[in-house]
């Protein structure tokens, strides 16, 4: 299989790639989990939160950000001291703070995934990038969708991170059209809920 060179680097990261990354994703319970991830991988590796994603899940409730909502003070001092986590304190409590305006972005709009996709008007965008240098580490949709991700009070979402995350999330697809992947899914243009 040919892929993007950034997933040659270890099994984790090739399933990763193959199976998830820039799939397109309504499910909100998803979208939270990605969403952390996302955040906690500023200033990190891909590769470390990867590695450390099923014990992520598990001291976060299978990312479950009803449950979340209700972590106290208390339950940060815990996570803190689990070392099979990212330990940064302000990355856990922007997790906590996070599920609230989650929910509240929910009950809004419905759903998380109609609050995101109607930046794009349920379209994906397809980029055609034949080398890892072109991709951009942010665009005006990453911006936009920061900034107000930050006016309704989330954290740890700049643009570069909301951008990563679009692509997770398969809002837009970058990956190289010498991958396997972007054939596949290129076909897709539109998101139905």
């Amino acid at each position: 299989m040919t892929r993007c060179q950034w997933a040659e680097s270890s099994v984790l990261m090739q399933a990763y790639h193959d199976h998830e990354w820039g799939r397109v994703v309504t499910d909100d319970q998803r979208l939270f989990e990605f969403l952390v991830l996302e955040m906690m991988q500023a200033g990190l590796s891909w590769s470390i939160v990867l590695n450390k994603r099923a014990a992520l899940a598990e001291a976060f409730a299978q990312f479950d950000y009803q449950k979340i909502a209700q972590f106290t003070e208390k339950d940060v001092d815990t996570l803190v001291q689990n070392p099979k986590i990212i330990r940064h304190r302000l990355k856990i409590q922007a997790v906590i703070h996070n599920a609230k305006c989650f929910i509240a972005i929910q009950q809004e709009f419905g759903s998380f995934a109609r609050y995101l996709w109607q930046f794009k008007d349920s379209k994906i965008i397809h980029h055609h990038w034949t080398s890892l240098d072109q991709v951009p580490t942010q665009d005006k949709y990453s911006q936009i969708i920061s900034k107000d991700l930050k006016k309704r009070g989330l954290k740890f979402v700049g643009p570069v991170t909301v951008y990563s995350y679009l692509q997770a999330i398969g809002m837009i697809n970058d990956h190289l059209i010498s991958c396997d992947c972007y054939a596949e899914i290129v076909q897709q243009t539109q998101v139905h809920f």
